[in-house]
């Protein structure tokens, strides 16, 4: 029997759709850790430096782990651009620059998911606040390492403002001249 153009049951939708199936964050098991992740809260930031002296002394803490701690701190989909973890000490050029609000600074690996929370909110770390811009063209207009001759950018995507809505499509950025914005 062929299975073109039938429609097939999955096997777990009905554990799905009643709530009975269960995900990797369902599971606890004996001697487990939990980990929590700070993140930069920040657009764009230099990390100046990151204390992490009382997180690991609060009793259940079992592990901090900064940028410095990462050997190999890069990665990326298509090339390994992207720093694991951003902060002083690691071997990579640039990964002490946060980059946007999600960007990694320091995992805390703990006894118990409220001791591993407690840890990283004990985590002190120095910014040093940079430029940053919501829109494209005065991002182009200000960047010293952006050539103004040959770049052409177009967003035919809409995108949404920092409070949710649809503001429409980003205009195209000509900064050649040659007519094609």
């Amino acid at each position: 029997m062929s299975v073109i153009g039938q429609s097939l049951p999955r096997v777990d939708a009905s554990t799905k759709v009643t709530g009975e199936a269960r995900y990797p964050g369902d599971l606890n098991l004996p001697y487990q850790t939990y980990m929590k992740i700070l993140f930069a809260n920040r657009p764009h930031a230099r990390i100046r430096n990151i204390d992490v002296t009382r997180a690991e002394m609060l009793p259940g803490v079992i592990a901090v782990f900064t940028a410095k701690d990462v050997p190999v701190n890069e990665y990326g989909l298509i090339m390994p651009d992207q720093p694991v973890l951003c902060g002083p000490g690691s071997t990579k050029p640039y990964t002490d620059h946060v980059r946007w609000i999600g960007d990694q600074v320091a995992l805390v690996v703990a006894e118990t998911e409220a001791i591993a929370e407690q840890g990283r909110d004990l985590i002190v770390v120095d910014y040093e606040d940079l430029l940053s811009f919501a829109l494209v063209n005065l991002s182009l207009d200000w960047h010293p390492f952006v050539p103004k001759k040959s770049v052409q950018i177009l967003f035919p995507y809409p995108t949404v403002t920092s409070h949710g809505s649809e503001c429409g499509e980003m205009p195209f950025i000509d900064p050649i001249g040659n007519g094609f914005g």
